[in-house]
């Protein structure tokens, strides 16, 4: 096929997928696609997206052979779409290889690599799923069609894409990956119990006894459906239509299984269905076993679901390879609330037994269960509301705390935590600012006519947390951290109008508790903005000169500039001394900065400490709104002892940070500095190791008979200025935690517990997290 030039040098037009069909005039080229899936500055469904040069060029037409040619077939693509649109009236109890559908979700990249001077481009910058075909026109020649990269390639080519990133984070959504499909299946009615197991191989198996994966030959691909879906992108049971095998879940796009495949050096499933057992081997997405088969005994025969056990592989996951207990418990535990039917077991295995790890997670109360478990002095009662409309099913729980001062609002769409919210959060907080608004006028509980209480002040001291279940979701990106149907709003926001009105007019009590709270909400809000403008009249964030302890950089650039904020004048003198006085700036503290959750902001601006940091670092008054071009560095790095001391300085920094201005996180301004736990001296050779982990396998470097000294620092103060910039200074050799906020509501609950003054919530997260802890490194 002949393809003409453009009248550009060099233009690539990347088309992520298959199921299109593209025509184009003398002044415009149109792809056009049905139920797109995109992630991107901006979401289309069932559009055309339109690219219109200024100037025109001749005709360019992928036929049907070209899609044909490299595995496409355009029949199959028009079809798939036909059936994506089919009425979804219920779910089918039989799950077989007619369920799994397989095809690309489009998605469209366009890249202006050149222009020449008398023509241009606008771009549109779309997030892409997988680097399929790529249509090149260079110059003179006409490219043909190259760069296509088949099966999981591009997976394992760009593993960021699907899992977010290669480090712990995308790690466990490997698991939550597993775990979600094994949700699906209990969503739909077919599953009741869950088994996970982090093995001491570091590996992980999660089981469910669901309908277990298909494993008869599919018709498309000519391999067995359990083949297909994990060796397959877009492959599976979950794209809808009255096929479909299920009515709501929460794995949509068909890459889960297949991406964890791709992503590990081995994996194993078993899987259990009309009573048989049906096992198969894979490594890095290719199947390395063929596909057996055995009867299963009499007495097992309605035996079913799926076991799936994968090991990570270490060549994508450069940092290493450990599985959090913690941070996976965590996430189960909100899914047994979610879903009050399921029973979810979590083990981990040790070889040493008293350190394995054993919960089961069944909450019979569901959502109203879990805010009681959130919340220690409730103002009332808790509120729950569950109502399906519209296709949408809505279940919601919500209590305000009377010791609460800031939010907490969870938001879930199919089981899957959207962190950054969604069409449903932004509804359930519209209703409630509304619906509070107007009933406190109607029952004349405000004095004053004009008062209008914001969405902040209704919302303090609540806890909120609102499941929908929606037959197609629309998520941002493969990782699902945003829920973005429109039509969701609509619906929540109107069921939870119409329930709330209902209620506080028959609870009116309620209604008084929590109007009373909102309107000391907003005279303290009153207060402090009158405390911000006394300090703004005095001056006291706006002197001429800098603080007198700060030594600062000779660099002017924000971005190339930044700031060690260290404990003490002793650990001062000697990063001052090790430092790079071109870039690197220094600020000392002096003892432990004000507890800010627990003083007003007048207390704040009083305290010395703290308009030194403000001043230095050029924040501004809390409440405006962030600049980063304001900042003076934009690198701050918290760089305190390693001792209980230190910890405690750091947390009361990071405090003050995210209660003062989150967005610094958001920026990924603050650090936290690593400086060495230990030297090991052994003749004139000094080593430095920075945890215990490093110490022991140097330790087991030197011969049995070698003699060495080991130094445990304990203060920055401790070490020389050449041996701090050599470990802890240097760019080139330092190590450096930046911090980013991946869920803000959960870290407003860390903050409150850790520095707030409720004593005995304190004491409980010391208990749950006892066992992350090695006693004999305890500095007491």
């Amino acid at each position: 096929m002949a393809l003409m030039r453009p009248p550009f040098n060099i233009f690539a037009l990347r088309v992520m997928g298959s199921r299109f069909i593209t025509s184009s005039s003398s002044s415009s080229t149109i792809i056009r696609s049905r139920n797109l899936s995109l992630s991107s500055p901006f979401s289309l469904s069932r559009s055309s997206l339109i690219f219109r040069p200024r100037s025109s060029f001749p005709s360019t037409r992928v036929s049907s052979h070209l899609l044909t040619r490299y595995g496409v077939s355009p029949m199959a693509s028009m079809s798939s779409g036909i059936a994506t649109e089919a009425s979804h009236e219920s779910t089918s109890s039989t799950y077989g290889s007619e369920q799994i559908q397989w095809g690309f979700l489009l998605h469209v990249r366009v890249e202006l690599l050149a222009c020449s001077s008398s023509s241009s481009l606008t771009a549109f910058w779309l997030q892409t799923v997988n680097a399929f075909v790529r249509l090149d026109y260079e110059g003179e020649a006409c490219g043909g069609v190259e760069g296509v990269l088949e099966g999981l390639d591009p997976v394992r080519k760009r593993p960021g894409m699907y899992i977010g990133s290669t480090g712990p984070r995308g790690l466990h959504h490997l698991v939550y990956e597993i775990l979600d499909n094994a949700i699906d299946e209990a969503q739909a009615g077919f599953a009741s119990k869950i088994d996970v197991v982090l093995h001491a191989d570091n590996s992980v198996s999660i089981t469910d006894n669901g309908r277990g994966i298909p494993t008869d030959l599919h018709p498309a691909t000519k391999k067995s459906s359990l083949e297909t879906v994990l060796t397959v992108l877009h492959a599976g049971g979950k794209f809808g239509g009255s096929s479909s095998g299920y009515r709501v879940s929460g794995g949509l796009h068909g890459v889960g299984l297949s991406v964890v495949n791709a992503l590990s050096e081995a994996l194993e499933i078993t899987v259990w269905r009309d009573g048989k057992e049906y096992q198969q081997k894979y490594a890095r997405g290719k199947p390395i076993s063929t596909l057996m088969c055995h009867e299963l005994a009499d007495e097992s025969k309605d035996h079913q679901g799926t076991l799936i056990r994968f090991w990570p592989d270490k060549e994508v996951f450069t940092t290493g390879i450990q599985f959090d207990y913690n941070t996976i418990a965590g996430r189960i535990r909100e899914l047994a609330f979610l879903n009050p039917e399921l029973t979810i077991v979590l083990k981990k295995e040790d070889a040493d037994p008293e350190k394995s790890q054993y919960n089961e997670y069944c909450y019979a109360g569901g959502l109203v269960e879990y805010v009681s478990s959130l919340i220690q002095k409730p103002l009332h009662d808790i509120v729950g509301i569950r109502k399906e409309a519209d296709g949408i099913t809505i279940d919601m729980a919500l209590q305000w705390c009377s010791d609460a001062y800031s939010d907490t609002m969870l938001g879930y769409a199919n089981s899957i935590r959207t962190v950054d919210g969604g069409t449903h959060i932004d509804a359930v907080k519209a209703s409630l600012t509304r619906t509070l608004n107007n009933l406190g006028k109607k029952m004349k509980i405000f004095k004053e006519k004009d008062v209008s209480l914001s969405g902040e002040h209704v919302r303090e001291g609540l806890t909120c947390i609102i499941s929908v279940k929606v037959r197609n979701p629309e998520f941002e990106g493969q990782t699902k951290t945003r829920l973005g149907n429109p039509e969701v709003r609509r619906v929540v926001d109107q069921s939870v109008q119409e329930f709330l009105t209902e209620y506080l007019e028959l609870h009116p009590y309620v209604l008084d508790s929590i109007l009373s709270k909102s309107l000391n909400a907003l005279k303290a809000a009153l207060a402090a903005k009158r405390a911000r403008e006394l300090v703004r009249q005095k001056g006291v964030l706006k002197s001429s000169s800098l603080p007198g302890k700060l030594a600062d950089c000779s660099a002017t650039n924000p971005e190339e500039s930044e700031i060690f904020i260290v404990e003490g004048d002793s650990a001062g003198g000697s990063t001052k001394q090790g430092r790079d006085r071109r870039f690197q700036a220094v600020l000392p503290l002096r003892g432990k900065i004000l507890n800010i959750e627990r003083r007003d902001e007048a207390a704040m601006y009083k305290n010395q400490e703290l308009q030194n940091l403000i001043l230095a670092l050029g924040l501004g008054v809390k409440g405006e709104d962030f600049k980063k071009d304001a900042l003076r560095y934009h690198k701050i790095i918290i760089l305190t002892d390693a001792d209980v001391d230190g910890a405690h300085i750091r947390t009361l920094l990071l405090t003050f940070f995210f209660r003062y201005q989150r967005a610094l996180f958001d920026e990924g301004c603050i650090y936290v500095g690593v400086p060495p736990l230990y030297k090991v001296e052994r003749g004139k050779q000094a080593h430095y190791c920075y945890d215990e982990a490093e110490l022991k396998k140097l330790q087991r470097s030197f011969p049995p008979n070698a003699s060495y000294n080991i130094q445990r620092f304990k203060g920055l103060g401790e070490m020389m200025p050449l041996q701090l910039w050599e470990t802890t200074l240097d760019p080139e050799r330092r190590l450096l935690k930046q911090l980013i906020v991946e869920d803000a509501a959960e870290a407003n609950v860390v903050f409150s517990s850790l520095m707030g003054a409720r004593v005995d919530v304190r004491k409980q997260l010391i208990k749950d997290s006892a066992n992350m802890i090695d006693i004999e490194q305890l500095d007491i």
